[in-house]
């Protein structure tokens, strides 16, 4: 995935409007976006393809895909139907759930992304425990794509280190989480920005502020 700027904006709003708002702010120095629940459950499946129509942005959909195998084929086929490029499954309910979102990102032809630590505070009492032994998994099942914090930037390393050069990593928690973007950026290849952006009172200055790091 060709990611602007190396940045990722996260969509975390609760309406169409604000989010064409918001994009209309940005699209000169973003061509992709984070679209989670917030968004997603406000305006349905349908604002992926509004919004890929009105800026041709490459949409990754964060649903932290977490189910048994065949309700994890049905999230990932409605998310592709409706036009995203990417999706985001968690690796902790192990191998058979995460070939499923594989499988039908292949169909689809899109892309996959493995989740293996989150970004906040209380990732580390249960997830970082694991997260080493995703990225694992994640490399022995040919997954590419992955999430790793930018909070961590020693946890981000030692799943860089896992994964290997090659393998494409976003990190998420660049901003009001603590995470420095051009730190990040030393490690992994795009970084993920959503509230320094769009709560910024100008959320293109916002914007240019990062891409000069």
């Amino acid at each position: 995935m060709n990611i602007k700027n190396n940045i990722i904006l996260a969509l975390d709003v609760g309406s169409e409007k604000e989010a064409i708002e918001i994009c209309d702010s940005v699209k000169n120095y973003v061509d992709t976006i984070k679209i989670g629940y917030p968004l997603a459950l406000a305006e349905g499946l349908e604002i992926i393809g509004k919004l890929k129509d009105k800026y041709d942005f490459q949409i990754i959909c964060d649903f932290k895909v977490a189910d048994i195998d065949e309700t994890n084929k049905k999230i990932c086929n409605e998310t592709f139907k409706a036009g995203a490029d990417a999706i985001i499954c968690h690796g902790f309910t192990g191998p058979d759930s995460v070939q499923a979102c594989l499988d039908v990102a292949e169909e689809y032809e899109k892309e996959l992304f493995l989740l293996t630590e989150m970004s906040h505070p209380g990732a580390k009492k249960f997830l970082q425990k694991a997260a080493d032994e995703i990225a694992e998994m994640g490399v022995e099942m040919g997954i590419t794509n992955y999430v790793a914090p930018a909070t961590r930037l020693d946890r981000l390393q030692d799943i860089r280190n896992i994964v290997g050069e090659d393998a494409y990593i976003i990190s998420p928690g660049v901003g009001k989480q603590g995470g420095d973007g051009e730190k990040t950026l030393k490690i992994s290849n795009a970084i993920i920005v959503g509230r320094s952006i769009y709560e910024s009172d100008n959320p293109q200055q916002a914007c240019e502020k990062l891409v000069k790091q």
